[in-house]
């Protein structure tokens, strides 16, 4: 690693990671905790978390070669140089372990709870396999000339790819049944403080070295932040601005429907009422 030019840069760059690192790794618990609640997973997008597993998965594995593997770091070095910085710090690999986890938690939610009529679609299905077949090919194609850097960019891009496509199932589906019911809004918003927060850390890094190679150098780290933050702020729209009284209307629906039992006859007791009313009516009312 390099020494850093300023001790203050420093401690921003590093206070900025893990604030990225916290707020996405808990990003995924208002989701979890509201499947858990409601035992129900309706109005959350199957493809959104399947495409987000795979790309959480993908990322985990860049991240922690790149981190830990010395081959693929001499091979980085040999690329950029021995003077830059190996752009994945541990909040990366814990954010990407801990993320990893936490998604599979919630496909066993979506096994063990009430969906709906629900479903993976026939397309996020085709996607995943594409994916790590293509994965596997790509693996074969670089342990002849142990290309281990070209092999861990390509799980890069698949990072990448899965982070342009995982948000617009669940933004479709809002569209659909113009409303967010199901869908945690305190998940969107964290993802989106991580986005901010990784892409401020990854400006600070650059100025201190005075060199902009974090950028070009890992770009998928740095699309990951954009591409965030651009699909976060539609789906805030969705929940705040586009579709905001429908929840209330579902709650007020669901209230009435609970409630409607309680204050309405069955023909059985209307039958009562009427032989109790007869058996108070005077002779002459007879």
């Amino acid at each position: 690693m390099v020494p850093w030019n300023s001790f203050p840069l420093e401690v921003i760059y590093q206070v900025l990671g893990w604030l990225a690192f916290l707020s996405w790794s808990v990003a995924g618990y208002p989701q979890l905790i509201l499947n858990f609640r409601r035992k129900s997973v309706v109005g959350l997008s199957l493809d959104y978390e399947i495409l987000n597993l795979t790309k959480h998965f993908s990322y985990l594995i860049y991240n922690a070669s790149l981190f830990f593997v010395p081959a693929v770091q001499k091979q980085y070095f040999e690329k950029y140089g021995h003077g830059q910085m190996i752009p994945v710090a541990a909040n990366d690999v814990a954010f990407s372990t801990h993320s990893v986890i936490v998604h599979l938690i919630i496909l066993s939610q979506i096994a063990m709870f009430e969906r709906g009529s629900q479903k993976f679609s026939k397309y996020a299905i085709a996607i995943v396999v594409v994916v790590w077949f293509s994965a596997a090919i790509c693996f074969f194609i670089a342990l002849p000339s142990q290309s281990w850097l070209w092999l861990i960019s390509i799980f890069n891009i698949i990072q990448v790819v899965m982070t342009l496509i995982k948000y617009f199932p669940q933004a479709f589906m809002n569209f659909l049944r113009k409303s967010t019911d199901g869908f945690s809004i305190g998940t969107i918003l964290l993802d989106f403080s991580g986005g901010i927060f990784n892409y401020s850390q990854m400006v600070v890094q650059s100025i201190d070295q005075g060199s902009w190679v974090n950028f070009y150098g890992n770009i998928g780290k740095v699309l990951i932040s954009l591409v965030t933050i651009f699909y976060d702020s539609i789906l805030m729209c969705q929940h705040y601005v586009l579709y905001p009284e429908n929840k209330k209307g579902l709650t007020s629906k669901n209230s009435e429907e609970i409630k409607q039992p309680l204050i309405s006859a069955s023909p059985i007791d209307q039958q009562i009422k009427g032989s109790l009313k007869s058996s108070h009516q005077s002779p002459a009312e007879l």
